[in-house]
């Protein structure tokens, strides 16, 4: 027997802006399955906007990669011990830990040695890909986790953790129409021309390494299709850096700029910009699953710190990291990683691309199903899912 109403206070933990959507999300289907439940932790503006004060900036749980967490490591220890003893002290029904695994698996393990309060995490690690023994490790800790994709659930379940699928929150997206795509190109003089979308990273470090190859592999492109246009969504943090590197380039590119306009014209405009164009170079990340919700073909590359690449891929247990070519159980999206990543192999990667864009298409529209396209909406469906297990 399940008592949905016995979850009246969480506390909840994002430490990255993808985190923050997700909390959102959850938050407000939390709100809208027990009504009255109140929140405590850490979280960005959505999180906030549904409620929650955070404790401190999530901003300082913003690091990624070994290398870079490093020089931070003495304060990010801190904020742990500080967190863990919050959630002990508000004693709550939940606590809920999203993404940010350095942070948040070290919070719910000095939570459970002091006290009984159940533990979720929202984002399975991707034990899948690399160090399957977090699974056994996490499960000490860790009662319950959502899982993003569909294939997870059997890795965690054997080690004594529940988990559930609880779909991925680019479904629940809104996605441009083709009248909103042809618009963007009439708006800024494209008409007919072939369209590249350059996505180089929302993080300065991600942007320093990536924006000068990306623009560099331009060139073969260009070379293929003189009428060539370029579009760069800049996320705000690193604007002034994007338009720095973008003025390098080879061809005269569009920067959207987020800051021209509201929030939510600036998110109209960058959905139509996908939507709109015929090909995209993408720093590896979930924004490969925004393309293939519009169904843009795309090459990605991604270069990191020496140190990381080296580690990550020693303990590598998958030939991609690309979500579409995951999800879709195919290799139709090509990947230029660390020392592969190199402008003249992607420049002629895209050229490859559209020429023959299908097999992307086709594999995309697998991605979106499998991931929960016309279902529930995830945020609620996570909320069910946490409700669902308070057993009494």
């Amino acid at each position: 027997m399940v008592a949905r109403e016995r979850v009246k206070r969480a506390f909840i933990i994002a430490g990255e802006p993808s985190g923050d959507k997700l909390g959102g999300a959850l938050m407000d289907g939390l709100k809208i399955l027990s009504p009255g439940v109140a929140f405590d932790g850490v979280g960005g503006p959505l999180m906030q906007a549904e409620g929650l004060e955070s404790r401190f900036p999530m901003d300082e749980l913003s690091v990624m990669g070994i290398a870079e967490i490093l020089p931070k490591y003495r304060a990010l220890k801190a904020r742990i011990r500080e967190t863990a003893q919050a959630v002990i002290e508000s004693k709550p029904d939940v606590l809920i830990t999203i993404d940010s695994p350095d942070f948040s698996f070290r919070v719910a393990k000095l939570v459970k040695k002091s006290s009984s309060i159940r533990t979720v995490h929202y984002v399975a690690p991707t034990v899948w890909a690399w160090r399957p023994g977090r699974a056994a490790k996490i499960s000490k800790y860790v009662d319950h986790l959502l899982a993003l994709f569909p294939f997870e659930p059997p890795h965690f379940t054997p080690h004594g953790m529940a988990c559930d699928f609880v779909g991925h929150p680019v479904v629940a997206e809104p996605i441009a129409t083709q009248p909103e795509a042809d618009a963007f190109r009439a708006e800024y003089g494209i008409g007919s021309a072939p369209l590249l979308m350059v996505l180089p990273g929302s993080r300065q470090g991600e942007v320093g390494r990536l924006a000068g190859i990306f623009g560099d592999a331009v060139s073969p492109v260009l070379a293929q299709h003189p009428n060539l246009r370029v579009v760069v969504p800049a996320a705000g943090p690193v604007l002034r850096q994007v338009k720095d590197a973008v003025s390098r380039w080879p061809v005269n590119a569009l920067v959207l700029d987020p800051s021209e306009k509201t929030p939510e014209a600036a998110a109209s405009v960058k959905r139509a910009a996908f939507r709109a164009a015929d090909i995209a170079l993408a720093a590896s990340g979930t924004v490969s699953l925004e393309l293939a919700a519009s169904r843009t073909p795309m090459v990605v590359a991604y270069r990191m710190h020496w140190l990381s690449y080296r580690l990550i891929r020693a303990m590598a247990l998958v030939d991609t990291v690309t979500l579409v070519n995951l999800v879709s159980d195919t290799r139709v999206v090509p990947e230029f990683l660390g020392p592969k990543c190199e402008s003249g192999a992607i420049g002629q990667a895209l050229n490859d691309v559209l020429q023959n864009p299908r097999a992307q298409i086709d594999a995309m529209g697998i991605t979106m199903e499998r991931l929960g396209q016309g279902g529930e909406a995830p945020g609620l469906r996570a909320a069910r899912a946490i409700l669902d297990r308070t057993e009494i």
